[in-house]
């Protein structure tokens, strides 16, 4: 084995992954295991613990490097583990130079040892101005859908959320080089592109002129006509800009998917998260853009039981689920993260926590059997993703065989198991 790298969390940790295993294969590492971690919740930050300890028991002479969030806010922690042997920072992890020092740390350590402190190699983060594009060949050969990385790094402060503290202020990659690699990824094969970022919607802030995430997916659409099709992967509706929408309402290749950070749907929690929009200001946005694109689906990231949120509170977040008319349910039990606002808050029983979430995606299930169902007999354009399955335009997951993976190809929904259509 060379290098091998276990994601935990988000589609730009994916992405940042296999970058990760690129760079580290080619400084040399070897028998050597990559924990990209997620800090959003406590759970996230146990399973990536769990995983260190299983892997050190079932592969002794593994070497393990902890990097990602979780990492980068609580490197400490990491570097106590024993079956750990260097912890990276999240930014340090996209550096090539930070592979072959980690390459020499590790050797050093076999030799004289090494304390705790000395296996962190983690920069702060909040220094980092800039986010390099990744023109890196092959990073994604063979796979029907690529992800290109636009923006890193978030300037708001949710009272909950961590991630701010494990990537740092918000920047944005130029334009010029987000259609170079959108560009380069069609040529090779890749019928979809996913835009990805931690705040997507603040795209371009940073870069000379401020252009927008619509002006971006302009850009990508007018300049490689090639593409078949463009995904974006979450939005913040209350930044979404004019250009975004008319992209949305005029452009078939852009998909009719997007995934809201809505968190709740009660005025007084949204207050307490700081949160920027409105219960009204989400149910409108929908409500605009499904005029633009009638078919569109909708997913969401609801909290369930964040601090002080009773019960008519939380039904109001339920509510979301039909007059947002939402797809996909993206359900974050409430996890308080040491050094955030909301862990100082009163909290919500843990029992209640769990029955609301339990709640909310037995709602997202139905949802999501109900929008299968009205498929039934429609002509689906599919992306075939594996020998077994594909996505349609809207994300919906199909049941396939024998298709040639990487393919668009036009289907007639004839049904629906309740969790696949079937064509």
């Amino acid at each position: 084995m060379s290098v091998e790298v276990l994601t935990f969390g988000c589609r730009l940790n994916a992405f940042e992954s296999e970058v990760v295993r690129v760079k580290a294969e080619r400084a040399g590492l070897a028998d050597t295991v990559v924990i990209n971690s997620c800090a959003v919740t406590n759970e996230a930050v146990a399973q990536a613990r769990q995983s260190i300890r299983r892997l050190k028991r079932e592969r002794p002479d593994l070497r393990i490097v902890v990097t990602g969030c979780a990492a980068q806010t609580s490197p400490e922690m990491f570097a106590s583990m024993q079956e750990v042997d260097r912890v990276v920072g999240n930014h340090d992890k996209m550096q090539s130079e930070t592979w072959r020092e980690t390459r020499a740390a590790l050797q050093a350590a076999d030799q004289f040892g090494i304390e705790a402190s000395e296996k962190i190699a983690v920069t702060d983060i909040m220094s980092v101005r800039q986010v390099a594009p990744h023109l890196l060949e092959g990073l994604q050969k063979g796979l029907p859908r690529a992800f290109v990385q636009v923006q890193n790094g978030c300037d708001h402060r949710c009272t909950f959320c961590i991630i701010p503290f494990g990537r740092g202020n918000s920047r944005s990659v130029p334009m010029g080089a987000v259609v170079e690699q959108v560009r380069n990824l069609a040529e090779r094969g890749h019928a979809e592109i996913v835009l990805t970022g931690v705040d997507l919607t603040s795209y371009g802030a940073d870069l000379p002129g401020a252009p927008k995430l619509g002006q971006l997916t302009r850009q990508i659409l007018w300049h490689v006509p090639e593409l078949k099709r463009l995904r974006i992967s979450s939005v913040d509706s209350i930044e979404v800009d004019r250009d975004l929408l008319d992209v949305i309402a005029g452009d078939d290749r852009l998909m009719p998917h997007l995934h809201l950070s809505l968190q709740s749907g009660d005025d007084l929690i949204l207050k307490r998260m700081k949160r920027r929009h409105s219960r009204k200001d989400a149910i409108d946005f929908c409500a605009q853009v499904r005029r633009l694109r009638p078919d569109i689906a909708f997913g969401a990231d609801i909290i369930a039981g964040f601090p002080t949120e009773t019960e008519e509170m939380f039904a109001r977040s339920l509510d979301l689920v039909d007059e947002c008319d939402l797809t996909f349910l993206h359900v974050f039990p409430f996890s308080p993260r040491p050094g955030t606002p909301a862990a100082k808050m009163p909290q919500v029983a843990s029992a209640a926590i769990r029955e609301r979430a339990a709640a909310l995606r037995t709602a997202g299930e139905a949802a999501l059997r109900q929008r299968l169902a009205s498929n039934i007999g429609a002509t689906r354009q599919v992306l075939i993703e594996s020998a077994t399955q594909g996505r349609t335009e809207h994300f919906l997951p199909v049941a396939i065989s024998g298709e040639k993976i990487g393919a668009v190809e036009s289907f007639v929904v004839k049904g629906s198991d309740g969790a696949r259509l079937t064509v």
